[in-house]
């Protein structure tokens, strides 16, 4: 058994509030957790307007397998969420 953890440091360049960060970042967390079948969760900076540490976990039976999936997520964040910019990332197998 593997579990996979993708760790996301996000900014949001638009945001001036905490209220208009957790807008951003609310339907953000619920696509990965519908979209990818992933756990997802703020980890870090809550009290910051304009950044964010996400963390996204899977388990699977594949080091392989975890890593291409959570590699998607990256992909897809990059690629569909304008609107945010991803500063760093990382993928811990334990």
């Amino acid at each position: 058994m593997k579990i996979a953890v993708l760790r996301l440091h996000i900014r949001f360049p638009e945001s001036n509030s905490l209220k208009s960060k957790r807008r951003l970042l609310k339907p953000l967390l619920v696509r990965l957790q519908r979209d990818f079948n992933v756990s997802a969760a703020e980890v870090g900076l809550h009290d910051t307007w304009k950044e964010s540490q996400l963390a996204c976990a899977l388990v699977s039976n594949s080091e392989g397998h975890a890593t291409r999936s959570l590699q998607k997520v990256e992909s897809w964040l990059e690629g569909n969420w304008p609107n945010i910019q991803l500063v760093d990332e990382s993928i811990e197998i334990i």
